[in-house]
């Protein structure tokens, strides 16, 4: 069984790692936040023990640490970690720009470091290389990532208003939310350094400091066309929100609504159903991959390299978006 600990429980996913990690067979052996009483308060609520600093955290000696916290304090604890052998995931946002982000990312090249980027676990992933595995996906022309959650007040209610702080959280939507869509469109390029065509971001509702809606519109070197959706502007604070991955190519059009999930190929005239992962259970599903690779010695599928790349990518669509 493998034994992982959560370093700074008290981000707004700390509830989801744990979950994920028990759901994955994992027993969660440690819990640790720079707060002492939210440490105390997660450990009771959770059944799980609590360290009373990141040292003691660290000689338990866990499998995987998730760390996760404030992006400016969370460098020098994913560092101590890796100092010390530690295998983690790291939980975004990390760092509060890229430039600090990039020791950390140095420091750990050739080291297992997962970055939760769960929707790399949804449904049509799979199916996009089982059909270019047979010939039968094509060039793909072009892919929407949108992911559109309720108001900012949301993150004010979950005891993380530093996410609205642009000197803390480093960015709005796009920083926050976006970067899963910008993750999207990097692996379905290959990796390939993308350009960002135009970019626009938006305030008004809130009145935020960090942007509350943003839109980017990328073109990888093969002429893919990606545009990528982020905003706190869904009218409801339910889960869910307003979510959609839609990838077109030659012969496959693919769309991932969340709740359901649908493939259509030109070759057969078939559109078929894919069983739906719910985005809040991505996270279960990228524990146990991330899990299995580690357990197999292998890379995790979303790496500290990957990320970093999407930060940069990120940073260059605020510049042009004159934000």
């Amino acid at each position: 069984m493998a034994r992982v600990a959560l370093a700074g429980v008290g981000h707004w996913h700390a509830g989801m790692h744990l979950e994920a990690a028990r759901a994955a067979g994992a027993e969660v052996v440690a819990a640790w936040d720079p707060e002492p009483a939210v440490a105390a308060r997660f450990a009771v609520e959770h059944g799980v023990p609590d360290e009373a600093t990141i040292e003691a955290l660290i000689a338990v000696r866990p499998d995987l640490t998730v760390v996760m916290g404030r992006p400016d304090r969370v460098p020098a604890l994913a560092l101590a970690c890796i100092e010390a052998g530690l295998p983690i995931m790291l939980e975004k946002p990390a760092a509060v720009s890229t430039t600090a982000l990039e020791p950390l990312a140095e420091a750990a090249r050739g080291l297992f470091v997962a970055v939760p980027l769960p929707n790399r676990c949804g449904p049509i992933w799979a199916e996009i290389e089982a059909l270019r595995g047979t010939g039968r996906l094509g060039p793909v022309s072009h892919a929407q990532f949108r992911i559109v959650n309720g108001p900012p007040q949301r993150y004010r209610l979950d005891g993380v208003p530093w996410v609205l702080d642009p000197a803390i959280g480093g960015g709005g939507a796009l920083r926050n939310l976006g970067i899963h869509g910008i993750d999207a469109a990097l692996a379905l390029a290959g990796g390939a350094d993308l350009t960002v065509v135009s970019a626009a971001v938006d305030r008004r509702l809130h009145g935020e400091a960090v942007e509350e809606y943003a839109i980017v519109t990328l073109r990888a070197p093969d002429g893919l066309i990606a545009t990528v959706e982020a905003g706190y502007t869904f009218a409801s604070m339910a889960p869910g929100g307003d979510f959609e991955w839609r990838v077109s190519a030659r012969n496959a059009t693919l769309i991932d609504r969340g709740d359901s999930c649908r493939v259509a190929t030109l070759d057969d005239g078939r559109v078929r159903d894919l069983a739906p992962i719910l985005p809040a259970d991505r996270y279960k599903a990228f524990m146990a991959d991330t899990l299995g690779r580690l357990a197999q010695g292998v890379a995790p599928s979303v790496g500290i390299g990957d990320y970093l790349q999407a930060m940069r990518l990120i940073d260059r669509a605020y510049e042009v978006a004159g934000a």
